[in-house]
């Protein structure tokens, strides 16, 4: 592709969005959701005490419709406030004009 040529994207209505998960809050079972964090994303115990009690922030990314669910209801089971989201589109990224 040649400078003076762009490309561009589409997203077909039958494609599905990739989603993320977001543990936005530990609450009070914090044993309960170190162990649903270690259990989606494999990570050792201590790693998953780190991430809990740094909430909030994205505990996985490009996922399914159905497979962010799964994870959102695992957490939640545990105690914990989470959320899944579609991820943003891509875009170009360009300096704000004077």
């Amino acid at each position: 592709m040649t400078a003076d040529e762009s490309a561009e994207y589409y997203t077909l209505l039958c494609d599905d969005p990739p989603h993320e998960v977001v543990l936005v809050d530990c609450g009070p079972r914090e044993t309960d959701v170190i162990l649903a964090l270690r259990k989606l994303t494999g990570l050792s115990l201590w790693h998953s005490r780190v991430l809990a009690r740094q909430a909030p922030f994205i505990v996985l990314e490009g996922l399914g419709d159905y497979e962010a669910q799964s994870a959102v209801s695992m957490l939640r089971n545990a105690g914990a406030e989470a959320e899944w989201r579609a991820e943003p589109e891509p875009r170009e990224h360009t300096a704000p004009s004077p």
